[in-house]
């Protein structure tokens, strides 16, 4: 009996060892989470599920479905954006788990068209959600550790994908796994997700609508530097009370919580924010080429099956979408690591660099719209993935490291809106059906035109840029100075 409970303790000390760290067990839960809720196998294959004998809507998914989610995501975003600081993050991860449960319940057993509809609409839910993801791990960490846990986090996301995206080409390759066993295997995968998101601790604090207290603290915080460097407020309790200092924290951060005044202190502070964030015309450029790439780069995502199915039906030929896929997220993986070692002044050189690629991704569009081979399209894809995430990882640490928490959050969340605005806007004019609902091959010819357009823009701008810090020396060593942080940046982000 002895010898055997000798066994148990280890396993009892290490649980307990976990959930004592102030980081580790919050980010290993979350990295399950991310894990599990990005393992969907059934997504490189959505379309051919569609419009096959499954589903059978083949005339209404580019025109009329598609677009219902970039509408509805656009409509959710802000809201839930408020709404994840407002509730503290968890309650959100919850709530995108079970969006997601219900996503694959509908494409398992919902026929017909007004359910996939809704299945738009829920979907819409899961997306916007997505920034309690990214969110939640700052807000229950120590700022030491943000690195090392964005790193595990961004880990976790790519090996689901990848593996996920995998195991669906292998299934449907080589073992000739119909589709619809393939969403039954993801709705397992996503239902062990919303399970693992209840074991998630529940955050003390937020960043915006705080107790009257803590918002004054935090306001004063804001100021203290940039992302990673701004030190996490702590209540100030005596010697002798500290039994209860926890209570009077938690009744201080509290204090008036739904209160107009504490949401007049909420506003006050994104104004802060929001003045901060764009108080830099540097911090503007790279805001702006964010946008107007995720537009581009989220409507290519969303067609490009249909544009692989217009070169290659999917019901009369072998299809390799997953795989592409697990190559995509591997190669721009790659991309974006080998930032964070490359010896270059990205506040110089960095603009210059968002034209050029961007024009190497305009070239790939273009590509995949005149090709007649599926390889070949499928290779641009891979290009034209590969070159946003590159950009993407560049221009994320160029405005993190200059800003603080609160800031790097409302940015990312104008940004984002402000791409989906754009996204929608094309996607009514394009691709809806009341409006010009042109063919998928006409679609990626003016979505090539568009990125060509960024790119020429950019192209401009950092030639001007770099021939103005080569001309005067003295300029190129204060914006060095400015980014100091970057190193740091680009390997976390």
């Amino acid at each position: 009996m002895l010898q055997k409970g000798s066994h148990l303790i280890p396993r009892l000390n290490l649980t307990a060892s976990l959930k004592s760290s102030s980081w580790a067990y919050p980010t290993a839960v979350l990295s399950l989470y991310g894990f599990f809720a990005n393992c969907r196998v059934a997504e490189p294959f959505l379309t051919p599920y569609l419009i096959g004998p499954h589903k059978n809507i083949s005339g209404e998914v580019t025109n009329y479905l598609f677009p219902i989610w970039t509408y509805s995501y656009l409509a959710f975003l802000f809201p839930v954006f408020l709404l994840t600081d407002f509730l503290r993050h968890k309650p959100l991860i919850v709530v995108q788990g079970l969006f997601l449960v219900t996503n694959y319940v509908l494409l398992c057993f919902a026929p017909g068209l007004p359910a996939m509809i809704f299945l738009q609409i829920n979907y819409a839910v899961v997306t916007s959600t997505e920034v309690a993801y990214f969110s939640y791990i700052y807000s229950v960490i120590p700022v030491e550790n943000y690195q090392r846990a964005t790193g595990y986090l961004r880990s976790a996301m790519l090996t689901g994908y990848t593996f996920g995206a995998s195991l669906g080409q292998v299934l449907v390759s080589l073992a000739g796994v119909d589709y619809f066993y393939i969403n039954a295997i993801t709705l397992g995968m996503v239902s062990m997700a919303f399970l693992i998101s209840f074991w998630l601790p529940m955050p003390q604090r937020s960043l915006f609508f705080k107790g009257i207290k803590a918002a004054a603290v935090g306001s004063q915080s804001q100021q203290e530097g940039p992302l990673g460097v701004d030190v996490p407020e702590e209540p100030v309790v005596a010697e002798d009370e500290a039994g209860s200092g926890r209570e009077k924290m938690e009744h201080n951060g509290s204090a008036g919580w739904c209160s107009w005044k504490n949401a007049a202190t909420a506003g006050h502070l994104l104004w802060q924010s929001f003045r901060e964030s764009y108080s830099s015309r540097d911090l503007i450029y790279w805001s702006v080429w964010w946008a107007l790439a995720t537009a581009g780069y989220v409507q290519v995502f969303n067609y490009i099956q249909l544009m692989w199915d217009h070169i290659e039906p999917s019901a009369t030929s072998s299809i390799y979408n997953g795989g592409v896929e697990a190559v995509c997220s591997l190669v721009g993986a790659a991309a974006a690591f080998s930032v964070g070692h490359i010896k270059v002044s990205w506040a110089v050189w960095g603009e210059l660099a968002l034209g050029l690629f961007s024009a190497v991704g305009t070239g790939a569009v273009f590509l995949m719209a005149l090709t007649s081979s599926i390889w070949a399209c499928y290779a641009a894809y891979v290009i034209f993935k590969s070159c946003y995430m590159l950009l993407i990882t560049i221009t994320t640490f160029q405005i993190a490291s200059n800003l603080s928490m609160q800031c790097y959050a409302l940015t990312f969340g104008i940004n984002t809106f402000v791409a989906l605005s754009l996204q929608t806007i094309i996607t009514v004019i394009v691709v809806d059906e009341a409006a010009l609902g042109l063919d998928i091959v006409t679609q990626f010819i003016i979505y090539g035109s568009y990125y060509a357009v960024i790119s020429v823009l950019f192209l401009i701008r950092g030639t001007y840029t770099a021939c103005i810090n080569q001309c005067n020396p003295e300029h190129t060593e204060t914006k060095e100075q400015e980014s100091g942080v970057v190193v740091i940046s680009a390997e976390r982000f």
